[in-house]
C-alpha cells in the first residue's frame, strides 16, 4: 500500500497529521507493506529567501490576526501536539522560503532518508527555532540524518531537484490540491487535513480490504492452464 503525501514544512498540521498517520500504521497489522512518499507543496512560494522575522508578525501582518487570536490557535495546537508527542513552540518559529527545504527532501529520498529528513525539518521549525529556508542549516540538518555535506550543497547550488519539486506542484494542481497535508492513498483515494489517528487506521483498514477484494475477483492463470481469460 503507497501513501503519497503533499504537505510543506512550514505548516504545522503537516507535522501533526505526519505523527497521527504513522500512529496509526504502528497498529497496522500490514504495516510493513505500507510505504509512505512525501510530495512537495510550497505554502507561500512569494516568502524571499532573506526574509527573517517571527510567524506571529507574518501572520498579523496578512490575516490581519490579533495576539489574542494567534495565542488561543498556538495553545490548541499545542494541546494537539503534545498528545501525538509534538513539542511546538511557536514563540521560535520564524519564516522560511521552503523551495530548497523541498529539494533536500527530494535528495533524502533517493538515499532512502526521505523520512527521517522530513521529521528533522518539521522539528528543526517547530521546536528549535531553526529557519529550514537558510543553505547552512539545511546542511546542517541533513548530515544529522547521514547526508554528505558536500553533496547536499552541490545538489542545492545546482538545484538538481528544482525540477522534482515542480512536478510535485504540478500534479498537486491537477488533482486540485489546494491545501496541505493532502493523502492520496493507492492512486485512488484522497483525504485532506491533518485527521486523527482512528480515522487514519479506518482508512487503512478500508483500503486493505479493497486490495483483498480485487485480488479475489480477479482473473488468474495458474502452471496447469493451458489458456486463461484476459480481462
Amino acid at each position: 500500500m503507497r501513501i503519497d503525501i503533499w504537505s510543506d514544512v512550514i505548516c504545522p498540521w503537516c507535522w501533526l497529521g505526519k505523527a497521527r498517520l504513522e500512529a496509526a500504521v504502528k497498529t497496522f497489522a500490514h504495516r510493513d507493506e505500507v510505504e509512505i512518499l512525501f510530495h512537495s507543496f510550497e505554502l507561500d512560494p512569494r516568502t524571499p529567501n532573506d526574509l527573517d522575522i517571527p510567524v506571529d508578525v507574518m501572520l498579523k501582518k496578512k490575516y490581519g490576526l490579533g495576539a489574542a487570536q494567534l495565542e488561543a490557535m498556538h495553545e490548541r495546537m499545542r494541546g494537539m501536539g503534545a498528545e501525538a508527542g509534538l513539542d511546538f513552540r511557536f514563540d521560535n518559529v520564524r519564516t522560511s522560503n521552503t523551495f530548497e527545504a523541498h529539494q533536500l527532501i527530494h535528495l533524502a529520498h533517493a538515499q532512502g532518508k526521505q523520512k527521517e529528513m522530513a521529521e528533522r525539518l518539521f522539528r528543526a521549525q517547530f521546536s528549535e527555532g531553526v529557519r529550514v529556508g537558510e543553505r547552512k542549516e539545511l546542511i546542517r540538518l541533513a548530515t544529522e540524518i547521514g547526508l554528505d555535506a558536500p553533496e547536499v550543497e552541490s545538489a542545492l547550488e545546482t538545484e538538481r531537484f528544482g525540477p522534482a519539486v515542480r512536478r510535485d506542484e504540478e500534479q498537486a494542481r491537477e488533482l486540485g490540491i489546494s491545501g496541505v497535508p493532502f493523502y492520496v492513498i493507492d492512486g485512488a483515494v484522497g483525504i485532506s487535513g491533518a485527521q486523527s489517528v482512528e480515522v487514519f487506521r479506518r482508512m487503512l483498514d478500508d483500503m486493505w480490504a479493497k486490495r483483498a477484494t480485487s485480488v479475489r475477483e480477479g482473473a488468474a492463470c495458474d502452471t496447469d492452464n493451458a489458456a486463461c481469460d484476459v480481462p
